[in-house]
C-alpha cells in the first residue's frame, strides 16, 4: 500500500474555532519563519547596502523592509490573541520575551564592544539592534487585554502610531519601533478571523502578487537615492529624520500602507498546506536565528569581509543570501534549538511562583 507524505490536514472544527482554544496554526509559523529569512538577509545585506555602487541590492533592502516586519510584528499579534494577562501567562511572558531581552541586550552588547574594541556599559532601557523587538513584544503583549476592550482598537493604534512622529523618540525602551509599528500588531491582535485566514493562498492575492511586487520592485530602485532607508526602520520621529512633521507623516503613511499591501500579498504567497510538517517547527523556533545571526554578521563587518574582493560583487551578493537564508534554518532547527534553549527561555523558577498551566492559550513567551 502507498504511503503517503504527511500534510498539513484539515482541522476537523473551524480554523477560528480551533484558535479559539489557543491552537498554533502551523500557517503562521511558516509565515514567520519566511519572514526570519527576510531578515536576517536584510542585516547580511546591511553594510554593502550602505556603501555606494549597490543600487539593486540597495531596491531589494528597501523592498525588503517594507514589509518584513509588519509582517513578523503582525504574526507576533496574532499569536497574543489568547493572552489575558493570567498568573501562568504572565510569568511565561517573563522567562520567554523578558529574560531573553536582558540576557541578549547583555551579551549582544559586550560581543560589539568586544568586537569594537571600546568599553561596555550596560544599559538595560536601551535595546542593542535586534533586542529591541524582545522589549517592544513584552509591551505590546501587556497592552493586548486593552486592546480588546476598546471599540476601534486598529483605529486608535493608527492614531497613536502617527502622533509618535511628533514626540522627542529616544532610543531608551525602544518606544519608536513600540509605537510605530503597534497597529500591524493590534492588527493582528483583533482583526476577524475568517477574513484574516482567507488570505491564506487567496487566487486573486495570489493573481496580484506578480503586477504587485513587479511595480514595488522599480519603485524601490527609484527610492534608492531619493529615501533614506531610515524612514523603513520606523523608528524615529520626524525630528530624527530632519523632517517636519506634515511630511513625515506623509511618507511615514505611505510606508505603512506598502507594508499592509506587501504584507497582504506575501500571506497569499505562502503555501497553507507542505508536504512537511517541518517548516512549521522551524518557524516556532525562530527566536534563535533572531538573536543569534547578528554575532556572525558584525564578525564580518570587523573583520573587514565586506570591503573585500568577493562579497560586493553580484555573485558574492548571491552567496551571501544563500548563506543568511541557510543559516536561517540551521540556526532554526531542532538541536540549535535545544542548546540554547537555556538562553532562549531561562527557567524562573527562583523568582516566580509555581503556577498550574492553563488549558487555554498558547504559550505567551513564544515568538
Amino acid at each position: 500500500m502507498r504511503t503517503e507524505p504527511p500534510v498539513d490536514r484539515p482541522r476537523t472544527e473551524p480554523a477560528d474555532a480551533a484558535a479559539d482554544r489557543g491552537a498554533r496554526d502551523p500557517f503562521f509559523d511558516r509565515v514567520k519563519l519566511l519572514a526570519t529569512v527576510l531578515v536576517v538577509c536584510g542585516h547580511f545585506w546591511e553594510p554593502l547596502v550602505r556603501a555606494p555602487g549597490h543600487r539593486v541590492l540597495h531596491a531589494g533592502y528597501l523592498l525588503v523592509y517594507a514589509f518584513h516586519m509588519p509582517v513578523f510584528v503582525f504574526v507576533s499579534g496574532w499569536f497574543s490573541r489568547s493572552f489575558a494577562a493570567r498568573p501562568d501567562q504572565l510569568g511565561r511572558l517573563l522567562s520567554g520575551v523578558l529574560a531573553p531581552y536582558l540576557l541578549w541586550t547583555t551579551l549582544l552588547g559586550a560581543y560589539a564592544a568586544w568586537l569594537g574594541g571600546g568599553r561596555f556599559t550596560l544599559d538595560l532601557l536601551t535595546p542593542v539592534w535586534v533586542t529591541w523587538f524582545l522589549l517592544s513584544l513584552f509591551l505590546w503583549r501587556l497592552s493586548a487585554p486593552l486592546w480588546h476592550r476598546l471599540r476601534a482598537p486598529l483605529t486608535t493604534a493608527v492614531a497613536v502610531s502617527l502622533l509618535a512622529g511628533a514626540l522627542p523618540l529616544t532610543p531608551q525602551l525602544s518606544i519608536g519601533r513600540t509605537l510605530q509599528l503597534l497597529p500591524f500588531f493590534v492588527a493582528g491582535l483583533v482583526l476577524d478571523r475568517r477574513r484574516v485566514l482567507a488570505l491564506r493562498g487567496h487566487r486573486w492575492l495570489r493573481a496580484a502578487a506578480v503586477p504587485v511586487l513587479g511595480a514595488a520592485a522599480p519603485a524601490a530602485y527609484w527610492l534608492v537615492p531619493r529615501l533614506d532607508a531610515a524612514w523603513f526602520y520606523r523608528s524615529a520621529s520626524a525630528a530624527g529624520l530632519h523632517a517636519g512633521y506634515p511630511r513625515w507623516l506623509l511618507v511615514s503613511l505611505g510606508v505603512n500602507l506598502a507594508g499592509a499591501v506587501l504584507g497582504a500579498v506575501f500571506l497569499a504567497l505562502v503555501p497553507v498546506r507542505t508536504r512537511s510538517p517541518r517548516w512549521a517547527a522551524l518557524g516556532a523556533a525562530g527566536t534563535a536565528a533572531f538573536l543569534v545571526h547578528p554575532f556572525l554578521q558584525l564578525a564580518l563587518v570587523h573583520g573587514g569581509w565586506y570591503g573585500r574582493g568577493f562579497l560586493p560583487s553580484a555573485a558574492g551578493q548571491l552567496a551571501l543570501t544563500t548563506a543568511a537564508a541557510g543559516l536561517t534554518l540551521l540556526l532554526c532547527s531542532r538541536p540549535v534549538a535545544r542548546l540554547l534553549r537555556p538562553l532562549l527561555a531561562p527557567r524562573l523558577r527562583l523568582l516566580l511562583r509555581e503556577q498550574r498551566p492553563s488549558p487555554a492559550g498558547p504559550p505567551a513567551g513564544r515568538l
